[in-house]
């Protein structure tokens, strides 16, 4: 596994040389931040995929960090943000905090997190970016080079600007929302979450709560049945994961 950082207009020019020439069976995912402040994204693998860049690190504004991703991995990446770490990286973010450690070493993000997930397949590849989790920095996924639909997905609105207020998780000054909780994180009610009786597509729909999640990010998944419009597939792709897409 390689890792490297490099400012945002070397990186495209740098993917638009390496994927005409890049192994087939070699996959990158390049993290890119065009947030205005420095994100620590997070990256937590799928049951038997590996660590990579030890589960999380900094991301200073319009920078980039390339990975290269082992055959088959699977996991989800996320943005942390509001982050302080000592020098022995302990510490904490304001949000998606993987246990209060700059390294996650394989440890999931606290909710309400924006996740952008993937899974590598032999024919192809799955991809979506999930709300399920709640809401905290606007992410988007662009494959290249890849065959296939590869379509776009992502939530590029600012979910913090129009959040619920039942849904809303305030700074430490109580002056702005810095994220966006899931109507299952807020009320952990059966429905929802998808859970007892609403443990299936036929009697979990959409709610309030998840319609506005949809009409914001329709590139993303809103709840946990909402596979219809949320699953992206290619076929031998690198893939761009961005914070702040929008700005």
């Amino acid at each position: 596994m390689a890792a490297t950082m490099i400012p945002i207009l070397t990186l495209l020019l740098l993917t638009i040389l390496t994927l005409h020439i890049a192994d087939v069976s070699s996959t990158t995912m390049t993290l890119i931040n065009k947030c205005s402040h420095p994100v620590w994204p997070g990256i937590q693998p799928g049951a038997g995929s590996p660590i990579l860049a030890r589960g999380g690190f900094n991301l200073p504004p319009n920078k980039a960090y390339t990975l290269r991703l082992p055959a088959r991995w699977s996991g989800r990446i996320w943005g942390r943000h509001g982050c302080k770490f000592d020098a022995s990286g302990r510490g904490k973010c304001a949000t998606g905090d993987c246990g209060g450690a700059l390294f996650c070493n394989g440890i999931g993000g606290a909710p309400p997190a924006t996740l952008a997930e993937i899974t590598l397949g032999s024919d192809q590849d799955f991809y979506d970016v999930s709300l399920v989790d709640g809401y905290n920095l606007a992410i988007s996924i662009t494959p290249f080079k890849g065959s296939g639909k590869c379509s776009y997905a992502g939530c590029v609105s600012d979910l913090n600007m129009m959040c619920p207020v039942g849904l809303q998780v305030r700074s430490h000054d109580n002056k702005r929302v810095v994220a966006c909780k899931s109507a299952c994180s807020a009320f952990n009610s059966p429905r929802y979450c998808c859970t007892g009786s609403f443990g299936n597509p036929q009697s979990c729909k959409p709610t309030a709560y998840s319609k506005i999640f949809k009409a914001a990010c329709p590139k993303a998944y809103s709840y946990a049945y909402d596979d219809p419009t949320s699953i992206s597939t290619c076929t031998g792709g690198n893939y761009l994961v961005t914070f702040c897409p929008h700005h």
